[in-house]
């Protein structure tokens, strides 16, 4: 697909994709509520104002792409797939220059990750930067074919939920919520609880997967990057029947809150508030069905090539912007209506990263790694007496 077209072709193609959005002028004069649709063919609803911010994030996107272009155009289409050593005949010298050439391509790629990554190369760069291509030549090539062929008509537990659950993933997409939308999604959703019968299927992984499909444009690929984000980028047991990873992820994110925003922990333990009301959503869905599709996309652009610890800086900085208002709540309801109507606009991408990266501060994996450890314990304890006591109300039940 990338191979065939030329710089000039795919930053056409990328300029065709993001038409100015204009409101009626009775809409800009009254600034009444518009519907339209973005990038990605979800319906977006919101005033005049969104609209505007929407037209600067395409400007944005073009700005980024012809940045990814230009460099594309002086180290090689790859470049930040393999390291580039401007010649083989130094010798000695290769293995210390490829390291070189490595660090200074990786500290550029994080860079340019965080501005996000243009549309029309998304598709290249998440499979090949998440890992999802290397996954993948490990198999046969025939092996999604394969499997899917093998599963067609079984039923299990999972096909039953997934076929329960593809009528509600993004209902009203022009695609998504078609049937040859319906038979794409439950084909890769279907296929991957074979492939891993511990996760099967998870309510979560519906709205995941169907936003990979409008990315990656193929259903074997949506199906790997899938597969690397389950095996590779989240936390273990993250989707599986008991939810244990999640549940740990709630306890990290709770911990980090305090740290990073005491103000706000403070209040919200005071009024009682379950921060996981609000983030197991965010979590299980990696904000795909709370932020609007680019901002979301822009998240993923971070997931897919630093890891899971992304998550935990978007989902910190929601609150963090909002911290003002948070603290003058007196109702459980109000601290949700400000969070649910926060990610609802975040329509600018960089209003929420710059926040992540800039306000939140350093965190690393291995931090992140240590959190999850001192919590599982703890997490596996309550899961266990919850288990014993929903047994015994069944024995009691006979």
């Amino acid at each position: 697909m990338f191979g065939t077209q030329s710089k000039r072709d795919l930053a056409l193609e990328l300029q065709a994709q993001f038409p100015i959005l204009r409101p009626s002028i009775h809409a800009r004069r009254a600034n009444l509520t518009v519907k339209f649709q973005d990038l990605y063919g979800f319906t977006v609803e919101g005033n005049v104002d969104d609209v505007n911010v929407l037209n600067e994030v395409r400007e944005k996107v073009r700005q980024q792409g012809r940045v990814w272009w230009a460099l594309e155009a002086s180290k090689g289409a790859n470049w930040y797939l393999q390291p580039q050593v401007s010649s083989l005949s130094e010798g000695i010298v290769l293995k210390s220059s490829l390291k070189l050439a490595a660090l200074a391509n990786s500290i550029t790629l994080k860079r340019l990750i965080r501005k996000g990554i243009p549309p029309v190369l998304r598709p290249k760069a998440w499979f090949s930067l998440s890992g999802a291509a290397k996954k993948k030549s490990t198999v046969p090539e025939s092996y999604y074919n394969d499997l899917t062929k093998a599963v067609d008509g079984k039923v299990t537990p999972a096909t039953r939920q997934i076929d329960h659950d593809l009528p509600r993933t993004f209902p009203g997409h022009p695609w998504l919520d078609t049937p040859e939308g319906h038979a794409a999604l439950r084909r890769v959703l279907v296929g991957y609880s074979f492939r891993d019968s511990d996760v099967g299927y998870c309510q979560g992984l519906n709205y995941v997967a169907a936003l990979l499909l409008l990315v990656m444009k193929t259903e074997e690929d949506a199906f790997w990057m899938l597969a690397v984000l389950l095996e590779n980028v989240l936390v273990n047991d993250c989707y599986t029947n008991n939810l244990s990873g999640c549940h740990v992820e709630q306890r990290v994110f709770k911990d980090l809150l305090t740290k990073k925003c005491p103000r706000i922990a403070a209040h919200l333990e005071a009024l009682e508030f379950d921060v996981s009301l609000v983030a197991t959503e965010w979590f299980l869905c990696l904000f795909s069905k709370s932020l609007p599709s680019e901002t979301t996309l822009r998240v993923w652009d971070v997931l897919f090539y630093e890891g899971a610890k992304v998550l935990f800086h978007a989902a910190l900085a929601i609150f963090m912007m909002k911290e003002d208002e948070l603290l003058l709540t007196h109702q459980v309801g109000d601290i949700i209506n400000i969070l649910q109507r926060t990610t609802h606009h975040l329509f600018d991408p960089d209003e929420l990263l710059t926040v992540a990266f800039d306000k939140i501060g350093f965190m690393t994996t291995n931090t992140i790694s240590k959190q999850r450890k001192k919590q599982e314990p703890e997490v596996m304890k309550e899961l266990d007496e919850r288990l014993r006591r929903l047994n015994s109300l069944r024995t009691d039940d006979k």
